[in-house]
């Protein structure tokens, strides 16, 4: 039986992720970031991509936060390259037109930064798949904006809440939601023993300061 966006839940996310290796977590060994600081948590939504049950969900749980927060929606925006395929998903649900936005301008032909058709005042979803600092999210947003268009909220699956882009997406007046945070993983983690108190411990106190553990 498919899941309705009504029965959505954060924890069901939780433990398809770390099944599948979507978000692994490992205190003791940290992984390198691509900035070169050691994280104890590493997230790769791409793999939720394999299973079209994965994907559905994704999107239902998408759809549930629009129909809840009473988001306008004339046009879903998928974020080059991850954000395009859960953009795409909930477009098909809302039955609305899809746009997806690249980091920079093509560099041939008509040199679009934003690829499909796009009118203004139009209200525009953004989706992404990971918020760690928001920064490519933002610059979507910023996109859109100057095209004309309006945006005023952005989807993701999964943030790790950082204070650093909770503070970036106020001041860019656009409202952040998110499938699953890093605190509801970890509080899913531990109901579900997955890993040692100690562990849990370690991991919550990572993220009220998540820079402390440095570079290799």
């Amino acid at each position: 039986m498919q899941n309705t966006p009504a029965d959505f839940h954060a924890g069901e996310l939780a433990r398809i992720a770390l099944s599948i290796g979507a978000i692994k977590l490992n205190p003791e060994k940290p992984f390198t970031w691509a900035s070169g600081y050691r994280m104890p948590v590493y997230n790769d939504n791409r793999l939720l991509l394999g299973n079209a049950g994965h994907r559905l969900l994704v999107a239902q749980g998408m759809q549930a936060i629009v129909a809840r927060e009473n988001i306008p929606a004339d046009v879903i925006a998928g974020t080059a390259t991850a954000g395009i395929p859960p953009a795409t998903s909930l477009a098909n649900l809302l039955q609305t037109p899809l746009i997806y936005v690249r980091p920079k301008p093509k560099e041939h032909g008509m040199q679009n930064r934003i690829e499909g058709i796009l009118k203004n005042d139009q209200h525009v979803v953004v989706i992404e798949d990971l918020i760690s600092t928001g920064g490519s999210a933002l610059k979507a947003v910023q996109a859109i904006r100057h095209a004309g268009a309006d945006v005023a909220h952005c989807l993701c699956i999964f943030n790790y809440g950082f204070a650093e882009a909770a503070e970036a997406f106020k001041k860019a007046h656009c409202r952040l939601h998110s499938l699953l945070t890093f605190a509801k993983l970890i509080d899913y983690a531990e109901s579900q023993s997955i890993m040692p108190a100690e562990h849990i411990a370690l991991l919550r106190d990572w993220h009220q300061n998540p820079f402390a553990w440095g570079k290799p």
